[in-house]
């Protein structure tokens, strides 16, 4: 979500394709945000298993790290997985987008909203995948969530506001929804011309 290293070797088959990875685009990790219409933006994400987190060298843990790199260095406030080429279930986000306000971060793994409220609020987002864009988006005001942190805990959380859209944000990406899916038809006639921009610019591989 948009506020407004190590060699890939060893973990390479968590990228969808080779040409994912464009080294030197961000200082400590050849991670790179994917835009639309990008295939690893639609595709299953799948669950992390345990032994990815608690087995030798944990590598969700360096992923997760740098994806806050290249949250940070783009402007960003949160990240999910399949954004950077790596479908699976994990996010990171640090909501004032501020990397001095390290202990804002949050990660969480195989993460899954267990209660919306119904009260719901309508902001304007935009998208690290979808540059030079923003829609209104409707969201709950408040959600109960669960996930795992890179130990493999079991975590159960409850956020509202700002927080609850950032996370209700990434946790879409994992359920292979893109935030121009929750405009307005209004909203989407609105952006239709970048998206157009966009197909032209990164290609046609995903889904308008």
């Amino acid at each position: 979500m948009h506020s407004t290293s190590p060699s890939h070797g060893s973990w390479a088959a968590l990228f969808s394709t080779k040409e994912e990875v464009d080294p030197g685009v961000v200082e400590g990790t050849d991670l790179r945000v994917l835009k639309y219409p990008h295939p690893s933006l639609r595709r299953e994400n799948e669950v992390i298993p345990d032994e990815q987190l608690t087995g030798p060298g944990c590598e969700i843990s360096k992923i997760a790290k740098e994806m806050f790199l290249v949250m940070y260095a783009t402007n960003g406030v949160g990240l999910a997985a399949p954004q950077v080429g790596i479908n699976k279930r994990l996010m990171v986000y640090n909501d004032t987008g501020d990397p001095k306000k390290w202990m804002k971060e949050n990660i969480f793994v195989n993460p899954k909203i267990v209660e919306y409220s119904d009260a719901k609020d309508i902001e304007t987002e935009g998208c690290l995948s979808f540059p030079d864009m923003n829609g209104d988006v409707q969201r709950s005001k408040w959600i109960k969530i669960e996930a795992q942190n890179l130990k493999g805990k079991k975590i159960k959380k409850k956020f509202k506001g700002w927080e609850a859209r950032v996370f209700q944000h990434e946790y879409d990406h994992l359920e292979r929804t893109v935030y121009i899916d929750r405009l307005t038809d209004e909203g989407r006639k609105e952006v239709q011309p970048r998206l157009n921009e966009l197909v032209g610019e990164f290609g046609d591989g995903g889904e308008l």
